[in-house]
């Protein structure tokens, strides 16, 4: 399955999945955010090596906010159900609109691009943190990728929930923190 992953990545073609199957849906999603996961992770201990071997401050993070500011409830719903749905409806929503065109893969690719660089916002904008942007939005931009092919292989619905099942998962250790009053110093 990581293979037909790949082989779509490389070349995004507007084609829905024939197997209408639940259990195979499912399957394939999680696999996909599985895939996600570690590749974020894997990105962002690379943000954090240049981060550590170069001394640079790249600020106060977007989730340091939403943490200090919101019970556990309010990370849970902003992060596994108002950005998935919104961020879905607005970044592989209208990817359909380009089913038919020639430009189809650059516009899959562009949008998978501004879906990362959109998330440079989750951090306080500087020189530094402009300059290490490509690193920084990695994570981001490969989960577009993983988002837009779910999408146009199953439809809206199934890229929503992968991008929920995503967020579920690496926002669940701060809400588990938050829940048990852990403090983060």
């Amino acid at each position: 399955m990581l293979a037909e992953i790949i082989a779509f990545i490389k070349n995004p073609l507007f084609q829905e999945d024939p197997n209408k199957e639940t259990k195979y849906r499912i399957r394939f999603l999680v696999i996909c955010t599985l895939f996600g996961i570690t590749i974020s992770i894997g990105l962002s201990l690379i943000a954090g090596l240049f981060e550590s071997m170069f001394g640079l401050e790249l600020g106060k993070h977007a989730m340091d906010e939403l943490f200090e500011k919101y019970s556990a409830i309010g990370i849970f719903f902003f992060a596994v159900i108002v950005a998935p749905l919104l961020e879905e409806l607005l970044f592989r929503g209208p990817i359909v609109w380009f089913k038919n065109s020639k430009y189809f893969k650059t516009i899959f690719y562009l949008i998978a691009l501004f879906f990362g660089y959109i998330h440079i916002t989750n951090f306080e904008i500087s020189t530094t943190v402009l300059l290490l942007s490509p690193i920084l939005v990695a994570p981001q931009i490969s989960l577009g990728l993983l988002l837009g092919m779910i999408r146009i292989k199953f439809g809206l619905l199934w890229s929503m929930a992968m991008h929920a099942f995503y967020n579920f998962i690496l926002a669940s250790p701060l809400i588990l923190i938050k829940l048990l009053d852990i403090p983060l110093e």
